[in-house]
């Protein structure tokens, strides 16, 4: 076997590797994979980072901030083979690779499409709707987000060498924050494989991201306000790291994942023979074994009626029992080791914590019978399945976490004490329950919800396509209250914004649509001399606007429209019904009328620039027009961004006045031009 020598990369090279610090080993069989080299200049890297990353990254746009992402997803899947191979010696099983390698690619996959679709091609993000400051409209307010101007450090924990480090960086660089990436040691040697895809993949700016193989050192002793320190791990970890003087005195951002008591409930209404009893059995045992348990969203307590709890524990240990441990390369492997034998040794003192107050009713935690193995030399431990019948009194299962495949069963009297006993778990990362009542979901919903971070609601109807209890999805919060950290990563754009700044800029509109490059209400607009319509993208300026000539609404345009879309609701067609209504006072006409006739006024009939309206936001009807009043259109330049070589989207800030001026509608046009 060849052993790798790993090596920190620092200020855009790979440091020399002199003499070894330490020896990482095969969870499998125990031998040497890869030992350490020396520790390296962590405040030397911050500045790096600070002086070199950081103004690189902020001078690409989202958009090409996001383009870079889709690239890096691309070699990860390229050269993914490579990350298998090492990946077994973690004890991993394929499926526990796949997860974890494709799984991360995955996710820089995820932010570089959120990031072309819902960020701006700019590199300043508005926050919300202008906010009026003023009587006369010459003052407002308009929150922004902008690039933290530090670094990002990001410690991960073992269990997920791959997807722990992409899915911290896909919201940190598309943020434009470059990253100090520190992986857990036992596994770092699949970390630093994927990390070396990324650097091959040449697309990063210079000091956009650096790899810390071994101690930090005094790396926290240079942290400022502009940094963050994104951690996953234990809590015990966590709380160390998050009382350091410099995070206190500095305010820095401290987000924690840290490992949780997670909970699945099998409601009341699902009982044996019904397809939600099947799934909490299936998911229960999936949760123990996937990763041999090594995972922070694993489920620690599972509950289920008094009862059906019996009938519960006989479906389990059945299955438990089919499943196959050993060598994940052998065929028919189904569950791999821990990743460490110091990590068989803590599951094992955890076990028998958590074995003082709850029986083990399955499995030995001092045997395991293993295929094509060596049950000492590798670190394997047969899957332990606990249960005690008096959950209000077995403090250790509900303080006691055993990072490991290990899960304890609980009964519980009705839904109100299922749900107290889920809280008492003090926050957790998610909690699932096996329900199709609907009633059952909105109660644990209103009354579990602030306690967990994600709430699975799994029943036969989403069976097939569900991603299950324990799988964090890029587009969702990843993080929990409570004993869980606190903290959040991922949620898509939310998890971009962790990142950033949010900042309140005030001056007149003109000044702050220049700030922000889009058209705020107020600000100036500039009078097409051409229509827009017959303008490229980049020939609009932003507040550029077309004022349309009037048109008259008669009572005969609204019959027709009536009749022609079939749409006869009283308030257009019987005058005494609609002069009855407070709103109106009288026929008026429709909405959707007033849209098409605003389109007819602007609309430039001959091909050109224009390739396509694809949608309105924000629609708004503000005031009714009767028959005889006349409409009026302004169709403003309100933002633009490119979305490739051939089309970009500009966003046209339309308002429909009546013939005194009064607006009577405003929505956002969305149309696809060539660029």
């Amino acid at each position: 076997m060849r052993v790798l020598n790993l090596t920190s990369y620092s200020e855009d090279r790979w440091t020399a590797f002199a003499s070894a610090s330490g020896e990482l080993q095969s969870a499998v069989t125990g031998d040497v994979v890869a030992t350490v080299g020396a520790p390296v200049d962590t405040a030397a890297m911050l500045r790096h980072a600070r002086e070199v990353g950081g103004p690189a990254l902020r001078r690409l746009t989202f958009h090409e901030r996001a383009a870079m992402l889709k690239t890096l997803g691309e070699a990860i899947m390229a050269r993914k083979e490579e990350l298998y191979a090492l990946s077994y010696d973690t004890g991993a099983t394929k499926t526990d690779s796949w997860v974890d390698i494709e799984g991360g690619a995955g996710t820089l996959y995820s932010y570089a499409s959120k990031g072309r679709r819902e960020l701006p091609n700019d590199r300043i993000l508005i926050d919300g709707d202008m906010e009026s400051l003023g009587r006369k409209g010459t003052f407002a307010g308009q929150h922004v987000y902008t690039s933290l101007q530090g670094a990002a450090v990001h410690i991960n924990a073992f269990n997920f060498p791959v997807w722990g480090m992409l899915e911290k960086l896909a919201p940190t660089l598309l943020a434009g924050v470059p990253a100090i990436v520190k992986p857990a040691s036992a596994t770092c040697y699949l970390t630093a494989a994927a990390f070396r895809i990324l650097i091959d993949a040449n697309v990063l700016p210079k000091g956009a991201i650096q790899l810390v193989i071994g101690p930090v050192g005094d790396l926290f002793e240079h942290l400022t306000c502009q940094d963050v320190v994104s951690f996953t791990g234990s809590a015990d970890t966590a709380m160390k790291l998050a009382s350091h003087p410099v995070i206190a005195r500095e305010s820095v951002r401290f987000i924690a994942e840290r490992d949780s008591l997670n909970c699945s409930i099998l409601g009341p209404d699902a009982a044996p023979g019904t397809p939600e009893f099947d799934l909490f059995v299936k998911e229960v045992v999936r949760e123990m074994t996937v990763k041999a348990g090594q995972k922070c969203t694993a489920i620690r307590r599972a509950f289920a009626p008094a009862a059906h709890l019996d009938a519960v524990e006989q479906a389990l240990k059945e299955r438990l029992s089919r499943v196959v441990i050993g060598n994940p390369r052998a065929e028919g492997v189904s569950m791999g080791a821990l990743a460490s034998l110091a990590q068989r040794q803590d599951v094992r003192a955890k076990i028998r914590e958590l074995s003082r107050a709850a029986e083990i009713v399955f499995g030995d935690p001092a045997h395991v019978t293993v295929k094509d193995a060596d049950a000492e030399k590798g670190a394997f431990l047969s899957p332990i399945l606990l249960r005690t019948n008096d959950p209000w009194h077995a403090d250790a299962v509900h303080d006691v976490e055993a990072f490991g495949p290990v899960s304890t069963l609980m009964p519980y009297h009705d839904l109100g004490d299922a749900i107290a006993l889920a809280n008492r778990g003090k926050g957790s990362l998610v909690m699932s329950a096996f329900t199709h009542d609907p009633a059952v979901a909105r109660e644990i919903a209103l009354n579990a919800g602030a306690f967990h971070g994600r709430i699975l609601f799994a029943d036969r109807d989403c069976a097939a396509e569900s991603t299950g209890h324990g799988s964090p999805l890029p587009v969702l919060v990843h993080g929990g209250p409570g004993r869980a950290g606190g903290g959040e990563e991922m949620g898509g754009i939310r998890g971009v914004k962790h990142y950033m700044q949010r900042t309140a800029l005030q001056g007149s509109p003109r000044l702050l649509s220049g700030t922000v490059g889009v058209f705020l209400p107020g600000a100036e607009k500039t009078e097409a001399s051409t229509h827009p319509f017959r303008l490229k993208m980049s020939e609009l300026p932003i507040g550029y606007t077309l004022t349309t000539a009037p048109r008259e609404i008669s009572l005969e345009d609204i019959e027709h429209f009536a009749r022609f879309t079939g749409d006869n609701f009283y308030a257009h067609m019987d005058e005494e019904a609609a002069r009855a209504n407070p709103l109106f006072g009288g026929r008026v006409a429709h909405g959707y009328l007033i849209l098409s006739f605003a389109a007819g006024l602007f609309v430039d009939p001959a091909p050109g620039p224009v390739l396509a309206n694809y949608g309105l936001d924000n629609l708004r009807f503000l005031k009714p027009v009767k028959a005889g009043d006349a409409i009026q259109v302004a169709l403003t330049v309100k933002s633009k961004s490119v979305r490739n070589a051939t089309m970009g989207e500009v966003r046209w800030a339309v308002q429909v006045t009546n013939r005194d001026g009064e607006p009577v509608a405003t929505y956002d046009l969305l149309t696809m031009n060539t660029p």
